[in-house]
């Protein structure tokens, strides 16, 4: 793998074709296997606390990273609007492919342990060799436009979606607002993951803050019922939120992803 520092321009590559396609940018670090593969969540970037923290843990523990900005996010270009959850999951399947050799610890938080679900489902129905050794899934919201989201929507909501074909709510994270669209949602029904037994085929851990406001515990205690009998450790934090990105938050998030990466050495 072709190591950058973190100041440097990142790679890119082209996802999709002719009108489809998009520039995404990646960043790795060179070093041993598994690699540590940050997935972030919904309009969140690669050069977030959660992703620079690991970025320097896997410099010290000498294992390789890689990360990505989907698009219409950070350093990649298309448009936020264009965005969907099968969208995003072909530009991180695209990344894996191109960057990562060899087995895989994936790291998904919020939306990203939905797109982690999905490149872990998409390859085994097509047959391909499995690169993931290993989930760690922190402040999981997987299918969080059918369970959390459409329940709660209000008529006006529902209203504008049709008309517009957008929704617009105010962010707790950021001076603009979040942007739902219509085809957000369409494309999030075809790429619900809970809908039965999620075959990972590799051990998971799953971080949860109980104060979590965007994503509640409940719904991480959900998606155990739908991952395997054996290899899954939930971990919920009494007074952590969506962020998890306190000290003590982000220290026990490298403590599971190096349980994680001896799991995937003493198996291989």
């Amino acid at each position: 793998m072709q190591s950058e520092t973190k100041t440097e321009q990142p790679r890119t590559i082209t996802v999709g074709s002719g009108s489809h396609a998009r520039t995404i940018a990646l960043r790795t670090q060179a070093g041993d296997a598994p690699t540590l593969v940050w997935l972030g969540g919904y309009r969140s970037d690669m050069r977030g606390t959660k992703a620079e923290r690991l970025a320097q843990l896997a410099e010290k523990q000498a294992l390789a990273f890689c990360r990505l900005d989907y698009s219409g996010h950070g350093e990649s270009g298309g448009r936020f609007e264009d965005g969907t959850i099968g969208r995003w999951t072909e530009e991180a399947a695209a990344v894996i492919d191109a960057a990562v050799d060899g087995p895989a610890i994936l790291i998904g938080s919020s939306m990203g342990a939905w797109i982690a679900l999905r490149l872990i489902q998409m390859a085994l129905a097509a047959g391909k060799p499995a690169k993931v050794a290993g989930l760690l899934l922190v402040a999981p919201a997987p299918d969080f436009t059918h369970r959390l989201m459409e329940p709660k929507l209000r008529d006006d909501q529902r209203a504008a979606l049709e008309r517009d074909g957008f929704i617009a709510e105010p962010s707790d994270y950021s001076p603009a607002p979040n942007i739902y669209t219509r085809k957000l949602f369409e494309d999030g029904a075809a790429n619900l993951v809970m809908e039965g037994l999620i075959e990972t085929r590799c051990p998971v851990t799953i971080i949860q803050g109980m104060a979590d406001q965007d994503v509640p515990f409940a719904h991480a205690l959900e998606l155990v019922t739908h991952l395997p009998s054996e290899g899954v450790i939930v971990t919920l934090i009494r007074d952590g939120d969506h962020r998890l990105s306190r000290p003590q938050d982000l220290e026990l998030i490298e403590r599971a992803a190096l349980d994680l990466v001896t799991a995937a050495r003493d198996g291989s």
